[in-house]
């Protein structure tokens, strides 16, 4: 997940960023202006694929759709590009879906922008097409085959243990700014549940934000939430976020961030306010502006993702499934692909596995 007015520009290659299973060869999401339809993908071979991201006026999907043409290329795939208009835009992807349908694809890659788009998928599966969410698994998760993702619990996880260690005991006055407030997504929940969980702070409802107590004991000493408020992933649903949550506690010294595009929102209402130093901001996601951001100091911490990796793996996943009927399985002791995650700081933590700025820029996305 990026944001929807960060420029797009080139894309890393993926060195030295391991993957530990196998595919038979393996976030979240952004807002944006409407845009978006079918359109020509790459490759011309006799097996069909349809890539439908949540909206191209984001990085992260563009990298996606990128990997994905070169994956195409590559094993000689026909490639159909849809997305959505903008994130959370279900109508638009359930179209995609039926065009797929038609066309006689032999799957679909899609990172869903709802609960309304399994319905669809269930279609699509009915008709023999074999289908891998990217990004954001649906939920039910077995409503796809597969899902190629990142484990956004464990991404969140990463980040909540640095900032606890990073405050040294002192008290945690917390900001949550997630992604929706009018639909449940799992890479909002989870994300924001493993932050809470890398604080030490005990969780109600795994699969929901907001409902734990707001004032309590984190592994390092005591904390209080100040509110959880939506985003939709973007600059400005950021930097509004963080408004309101400033207007209710002055005092906040951790923000939580769905992503980077709400993290740089948030950061200027921090500094709007002139509350920007000594606030540990944090996100996920390890596109190319938001590891400057952390190289900049604007953001403490985030957790990189790797979306090309996730396009390539499932485009590669389906063409193998067309050549010798081998499918994809999903990571040790979870229901779906985990393509990995690798916590970003300038400041790291003994016990805690991270890399420097410097060496996520060599694989990040976008610019």
């Amino acid at each position: 997940m990026n944001t929807r007015k960060s420029p797009i520009a080139r894309l890393a290659g993926f060195g030295t960023i391991a993957l530990v299973a196998s595919v038979g060869l393996a976030a979240c999401s952004s807002g944006g202006a409407s845009t978006s339809t079918d359109s020509a993908g790459s490759g011309s071979g006799d097996v069909g694929v349809t890539l439908i991201v949540k909206t191209t006026t984001n990085p992260y999907f563009v990298a996606m759709e990128d990997g994905a043409k070169a994956a195409a290329d590559k094993a000689g795939v026909k490639l159909t590009l849809a997305a959505g208009k903008e994130d959370g835009d279900e109508d638009t992807q359930i179209q995609a879906i039926e065009n797929a349908i038609s066309k006689g694809d032999k799957g679909i890659l899609i990172t869903p922008n709802g609960p309304s788009v399994v319905d669809a998928i269930k279609k699509a599966r009915d008709a023999g097409l074999y289908v891998i969410a990217l990004d954001t698994p649906p939920d039910p998760a077995d409503a796809v085959d597969i899902t190629f993702a990142t484990d956004n619990f464990a991404a969140g996880e990463s980040v909540g243990k640095w900032t606890a260690a990073q405050l040294g005991g002192k008290k945690a006055t917390i900001a949550l700014l997630d992604l929706f407030n009018d639909k449940v997504v799992s890479v909002d929940y989870n994300r924001d549940q493993g932050f809470l969980t890398g604080m030490g702070i005990d969780t109600a409802d795994k699969k929901k934000n907001g409902d734990e107590d707001k004032t309590g004991k984190y592994s390092g000493g005591d904390y209080e939430i100040v509110g959880n408020e939506s985003t939709d992933g973007a600059e400005d649903g950021g930097r509004t976020a963080m408004e309101t949550l400033l207007s209710k506690n002055s005092d906040i010294n951790v923000v939580y961030t769905i992503n980077e595009p709400a993290a740089y929102g948030a950061y200027q209402a921090l500094q709007a306010a002139g509350k920007e130093k000594g606030v540990l901001l944090v996100s996920i996601d390890g596109g190319c502006a938001g590891v400057k951001n952390v190289a900049d100091g604007v953001i403490s911490a985030t957790a990189q993702q790797y979306p090309v990796k996730m396009a390539e793996l499932g485009v590669e996943a389906i063409s193998k499934l067309a050549t010798d009927g081998t499918k994809p399985t999903a990571s040790a002791g979870l229901d779906f692909f985990d393509t990995g995650s690798k916590l970003v700081t300038e400041k790291p933590v003994d016990g805690l596995d991270s890399i420097s700025a410097a060496d996520a820029t060599k694989v990040c996305w976008g610019k």
